[in-house]
């Protein structure tokens, strides 16, 4: 059965392009225009993936990921017409896997929606478990435990995750790690991971101003402590 996408987008223009590439690529597609209206299909259809625009009559795409995200580990990808770094990491804070600036390539859009869902599903064709002290993870379930506590990722806090705990105490660079949450690495998105280790860091430390877990190597990036063994 192929994925079902939900669009979130207010420019019939817009919505009719995404769906028509998305479409051609086999997967279903949903439309709303409003953002109310997006937040009830995502609850009474369940799609795999959502793309949401930031700026919509009746919930804008901020309140919806927020809601979105109260009840749901759906990937999201944000559509947007907003440029700034700063509009885009409240997104990705908000949880949001990934982003895509208008104008947009609509084949580049199909090739982020094809990553998003390739992580979303496990893109390893193995059953493997990651160890690392009372830290586990398990690439066929696709599911983290800290101790007896499940932590709840998103698809791209899981792929960053897996990248570091299959070389702990390695330094990445931000676009070592964009490679490794997005599949592929866009120039000048690199700082997007920041939001995303924030994110991450909420989940896993016991106290994330003071992070253990997650280590910032100043002027290099970031690396998993080894406080145990793999």
């Amino acid at each position: 059965m192929a994925d079902t996408i939900l669009v979130v987008e207010d420019e019939v223009r817009i919505a009719r392009l995404v769906r028509d590439y998305l479409e051609a690529s086999g997967l279903r597609v949903l439309v709303a225009h409003r953002g109310d209206e997006g937040l009830a299909l995502a609850r009474t259809e369940r799609p795999d993936l959502v793309i949401l625009d930031l700026m919509l009559p009746g919930l804008n795409g901020l309140d919806l990921c927020r809601a979105l995200r109260r009840d749901s580990q759906v990937p999201i990808i944000m559509l947007t017409a907003r440029a700034e770094e700063a509009d885009k990491l409240v997104g990705l804070e908000l949880g949001a896997d990934d982003y895509v600036t208008k104008p947009f390539s609509p084949r580049e859009l199909v090739a982020r929606v094809r990553a998003v869902l390739r992580r979303a599903h496990g893109g390893e064709p193995e059953a493997q478990v990651l160890r690392l002290g009372e830290l586990t993870l398990d690439l066929a379930r696709h599911e983290v435990t800290m101790g007896s506590r499940t932590l709840d990722l998103t698809p791209t806090e899981f792929a960053l995750l897996a990248a570091m705990l299959r070389a702990p105490g390695r330094v990445f660079s931000r676009l070592q790690l964009l490679d490794a949450a997005q599949g592929e690495a866009y120039e000048g998105y690199e700082r997007t991971i920041d939001a995303h280790i924030k994110n991450l860091r909420q989940k896993l430390e016991p106290d994330p101003r003071n992070p253990t877990y997650i280590v910032t190597v100043y002027g290099m990036g970031y690396k998993l402590s080894d406080r145990g063994e793999v």
